[in-house]
């Protein structure tokens, strides 16, 4: 309500110079952004020097993370022989081809990789059997066993 009736009175008293006090705030304000942020100019600069020079060390930062994670998906393409990606490899070569993968991750991938060395080996595969349900190989040799018979019954007309 307050804002239609400031409408309504206000817009035709500006011209007349009676609308208020909203000319003399535009006019407090000042347009120097130093002097609107409590400082003096060279303080100011210096302060947006500091802002400009943060930024770009974390960008660089931010790049640099990219750039590992990057080449720790290289190196599981190249382990698992999976198509390489050339988005991969243009984020390794803008930051600059010496980034090394994070030791944490290394870690990590060691560590998997071991696990599955022991999970192909054969004493891995002993243990494998060992967890199984005798029931349930029992059910899938002869499920086998009796699908091959019907393929063969199929394709020889002698059984």
């Amino acid at each position: 309500m307050a804002f239609l009736i400031k409408s309504m009175v206000g817009n035709p008293l500006k011209g007349m110079g009676l609308g208020g006090g909203e000319e003399k705030a535009e006019a407090e304000t000042p347009k120097d952004p130093a002097a609107a942020a409590g400082m003096t100019r060279e303080e100011y600069e210096e302060y947006q020097k500091q802002l400009v020079e943060e930024k770009m060390e974390r960008d660089a930062d931010f790049l640099h993370k990219k750039a590992e994670r990057a080449t720790l998906r290289v190196c599981l393409r190249e382990k698992y022989r999976l198509p390489k990606s050339e988005q991969d490899e243009n984020m390794i070569q803008m930051a600059g081809d010496d980034v090394d993968v994070p030791e944490e991750l290394l870690k990590m991938v060691d560590e998997d990789a071991t696990e599955e060395e022991e999970k192909d080996s054969i004493m891995g595969q002993i243990q494998n059997l060992q967890n199984m349900d005798m029931d349930q190989i029992k059910e899938k040799a002869s499920a086998t066993l009796t699908e091959m018979k019907s393929k063969a019954e199929e394709k020889c007309s002698v059984m």
